[in-house]
């Protein structure tokens, strides 16, 4: 068994589908129902013992500040690049930390706490059971392990979320794996996942962490945002 001992949250991105209100708030400082996506995620982590917390920000960068006061163990880490290139350039100005490590998205809301165990057996991704199509990331599992990814989707499979752990071993991976392809190869337009799961697949043994669909929502356009929280039907009049 492992156990995580840190975690980096992805929040550099602009959050264009959220406009007007990421105008003047990053997408995790958006509040939801009273509560900002990103502060479900550090209590999240914190409740599961989780305390070691690195912020990759870009967008608005300055508007993070306040997590430094208001919980322990914030560090923030400042992605340069976060305007031209894909979150590839988050995770690798994040790569010393990759360890024993959980990543996630700060613009998630986390419902169930219980699925940021910090506890694993070996290195992969939290996803949920889908019977139907969806058009989302799509992993096939065979026999504890993750045996290819779909970005086209599919049915009957482990749709991907943004929630990962990864073992010592395999973040060291990680590490020269991001800096080859964004340094030498200057692929820069891709998901960071592109990395473990197409670029280099064959160097992980990957597992699926289950979980049920109503443990987290991802906001993922600004009438979504309308649907959940009636106070912004008001800001879009």
């Amino acid at each position: 068994m492992h156990t995580v001992k840190r975690a980096i949250i992805v929040a550099a991105g602009i959050g264009k589908r959220l406009r007007p209100v990421t105008l003047d708030i990053p997408k995790p400082l958006v509040p939801v129902n009273g509560i900002r996506m990103i502060d479900t995620v550090i209590l999240g982590l914190h409740e599961n013992g989780i305390n070691e917390i690195y912020i990759v920000v870009g967008y608005l960068k300055e508007k993070f500040q306040c997590l430094t006061r208001e919980y322990k163990g914030i560090t923030l880490i400042e992605n340069p690049y976060y305007e031209t290139c894909n979150n590839i350039s988050s995770l690798y100005m994040a790569r010393d930390h990759l360890e024993e490590a959980m990543i996630l998205d700060g613009d998630q809301l986390i419902l169930n706490k219980r699925i940021l165990s910090p506890s694993f057996d070996k290195s992969g991704y939290s996803a949920v059971w889908t019977e139907n199509d969806t058009k989302e990331w799509l992993m096939k599992e065979e026999n504890g392990k993750v045996v290819s990814c779909s970005r086209a989707g599919g049915k009957d499979g482990w749709q991907l979320y943004s929630i990962s752990r990864w073992t010592g071993l395999d973040g060291k991976k990680l590490k020269a794996f991001l800096e080859y392809e964004f340094e030498e190869k200057s692929n820069r337009q891709i998901y960071w996942d592109d990395v473990v799961m197409f670029c280099h697949f064959a160097d992980f043994d990957l597992q699926v962490y289950p979980m049920q669909k109503e443990d987290v929502l991802e906001i993922d356009s600004y009438g979504e945002l309308c649907r959940l929280d009636s106070d912004y039907k008001a800001h879009k009049a």
